[in-house]
């Protein structure tokens, strides 16, 4: 640059606000003031109990973490749970915390017993900090333990005592009760679901056989362990019975199934790491490496796991989890004095899965024919693929096919990438796509513009996927050619109209992830998008923002009842817009559908739900069954009211 063009140091100090930076600047927060201003470095996202990961549920988890240490030190062999839509209470029969230490262990950051490995030699919680994130951030906590004879009880607020009782003479047995009301300033317009918390705790009872949960008067209880877990989410037959195999410290499960893709539950001292970690990569490995060395024939990796589903569980001394919320295991070492984690499971699974495969010869013959399907049927279609995804590249999604965002799931480390979460829309025709990329979030919202209906895919191989230019691109944009592991989005949502078109469209989507990308809809990927079907105004304001107004003149409705309630609301002023399209949705209207206030129902996968059968009845080729259940449930709506 020309010293003549330059500013002036001076100059830029006058046109500059000057920010100054002082001693009294610099402040320190004591540990609850901490955990409630920066609650997602202790609990992930905060969410309002829609999403099976959000924070309310890390707060159940816990508390309940902290019960199942004590049972796995051999102390209490039941668990009550009882959860409303705002509260939860929490009961073990443990030793009980001590009642000198109750207030400590409750209330002070980096406190606890399970710092010493012989205390709490495989413990699930080791930092002190769980507890105490779920008292700081509950407007009531109560907390209540029983020790030969005694009890003690204190009551908190946001991390502030309210009352702490005497220790008093009880007949009770030994244990500790854990009672919290979320606050619902930090968790806004929050409830607990039953749908994510009853999963949670199936699974603690199959990754601790022989411990009953009492959730709500339901019973909880397993047998068979990882066996049990498989069985609990497979949704469809397997092709052999699990291999069921336990060591000290090791245990596993495993299948084949007649799908694509691969499907994994991993476990580190009974806590579920639902991002996997080293265990997931070295078992995966191993499993790999033994089969194909059972059987002597140079088969990939990716033939061997295609249609697997397994379940491991390791338990290891100090685990060092990649967040507090534990969903990932980062450990090298099983102990501080043990083998690698890879050499403990690979050791584990080379001797105990070779010798079973060597004894059940049938078993090891169904694996091997599967391996060679799958084989057989990547090598037909390798040209069909390559040519594919080349032709992908050149149809160059970034402009034609996908407006992508700037971050991806690959950018969301840790508990504080959570809040980064991104999303694909997945919409029909250009007008939607047209609403929705005028007011997305480009930093974490992604669209996809699908061109007329896909093909319906029940009952088709993998190679169509590649054949067909919409789903070829749409895995492509994805990144899920190779599994679900190389997922770009944490969110993968269906917005299509609410016409029968629409429907149409979700339900071939649907299809579509369910045939070649089940593990994709187990995972809670994919979404499908709740739009107004109707909005509701008074005639004489010409206010059209997002929801009511500050005279509640508009409403946006996303059924009949809600539509009716707004009708009698505003009388006969009201003004009623069906809506029979996004693309008829102005994007400023759009703009709240999509945003902090969106609906998106998750789309559940579950053994009960027969998806194999569901498929066949409304993708298959029963035509007339089908033409005959959708005359009998046919609704006729009436547009008689309807602008």
């Amino acid at each position: 640059m020309d010293e003549e063009q330059q500013t002036p140091i001076d100059e830029i100090s006058q046109t500059q606000p000057v920010v100054e930076y002082r001693e009294e600047d610099i402040i320190t927060l004591d540990w609850k003031e901490h955990i409630r201003r920066r609650p997602g470095m202790y609990i992930g996202k905060l969410g309002d109990g829609s999403n099976f990961d959000d924070g309310i549920y890390v707060l159940l988890k816990e508390v309940l973490d902290n019960a199942i240490d004590e049972y796995m030190m051999g102390f209490g062999k039941q668990i009550i749970v009882n959860v409303d839509e705002k509260s939860v209470s929490v009961c073990d029969y443990g030793r009980g915390i001590p009642l000198g230490k109750l207030v400590d262990a409750s209330s002070k950051m980096n406190t606890g017993g399970k710092y010493d490995s012989k205390a709490f030699k495989k413990s699930v919680g080791l930092n002190g900090v769980g507890i105490k994130a779920v008292n700081a951030l509950s407007t009531s906590f109560v907390i209540s333990s029983v020790r030969d004879g005694q009890k003690k009880i204190v009551r908190f607020s946001c991390g502030e005592i309210i009352e702490e009782s005497p220790v008093i003479d009880t007949d009770e047995p030994n244990g500790t009760m854990v009672e919290f009301t979320p606050d619902d300033s930090i968790f806004r317009d929050y409830a607990y679901n039953e749908e994510f918390i009853v999963p949670l705790l199936k699974n603690y009872t199959f990754l601790n056989t022989g411990l009953a949960i009492l959730f709500n008067g339901r019973r909880f209880h397993s047998r068979n362990g990882l066996l049990d877990l498989l069985r609990e989410n497979m949704t469809t037959e397997p092709l052999y019975p699990p291999i069921h195999l336990k060591g000290e410290d090791i245990e596993i499960a495993l299948t084949h199934v007649n799908q694509y893709g691969e499907e994994y539950y991993s476990f580190v001292n009974g806590q579920h790491t639902t991002q996997g970690g080293t265990h997931l990569t070295a078992f995966k490995e191993a499993v790999s490496r033994t089969i194909k060395e059972c059987f002597g024939k140079p088969f990939e990796y990716s033939d061997i796991r295609n249609g697997m589903i397994a379940a491991v569980s390791i338990k290891v001394e100090e685990p060092v989890f990649e967040s507090q919320t534990k969903t990932k295991l980062g450990s090298r070492d099983v102990g501080p004095n043990g083998p690698t984690v890879a050499k403990f499971i690979g050791d584990f699974v080379k001797k105990d899965l070779d010798n079973y495969l060597h004894k059940e010869l049938d078993i090891a013959d169904i694996i091997l024919k599967k391996v060679q399907e799958s084989e057989r049927e990547r090598k037909a279609m390798s040209g069909v693929a390559k040519l594919a995804r080349e032709k992908a590249k050149k149809v160059n999604l970034h402009n034609k096919k996908l407006l992508d965002c700037r971050v991806h799931l690959s950018d969301a480390k840790g508990d504080e990438g959570k809040k980064l979460a991104s999303s694909i829309f997945i919409t029909e025709g250009d007008s939607a796509a047209g609403s929705i990329t005028k007011i997305r979030d480009v930093e974490t919202q992604a669209v996809f513009s699908l061109r007329g209906k896909p093909k319906n895919t029940y009952g088709l191989t993998q190679k169509i996927v590649y054949e067909n230019d919409e789903f070829n691109l749409l895995q492509a944009a994805l990144n899920i050619e190779d599994g679900i592991d190389g997922l770009r989005y944490n969110n993968v949502i269906i917005a299509t109209d609410a016409d029968v078109d629409g429907m149409h469209i979700r339900l071939l989507l649907l299809t579509f992830f369910l045939q070649f990308f089940p593990d994709l809809v187990k995972k809670g990927h994919v979404y499908v998008l709740q739009t107004p079907l109707f909005r509701v105004r008074n005639k004489k304001t010409t206010k059209r923002g997002r929801g009511a107004s500050a005279n509640e003149e508009t409403y946006y409705c996303y059924s009949d009842e809600e539509r009716i309630a707004a009708i009698s609301k505003l009388g006969s002023n009201a003004e009623i817009t069906r809506f029979k399209g996004l693309g008829e949705i102005s994007p400023e209207e759009f703009r709240g559908f999509i945003g902090e206030n969106m609906r998106a129902d998750r789309v559940a996968l579950r053994k009960e739900d027969a998806v194999a059968e569901l498929l066949e009845f409304y993708m298959g080729k029963n035509t007339p069954d089908r033409q005959n259940f959708i005359i009998e449930n046919l609704v006729v709506e009436d547009d008689s009211q309807i602008s």
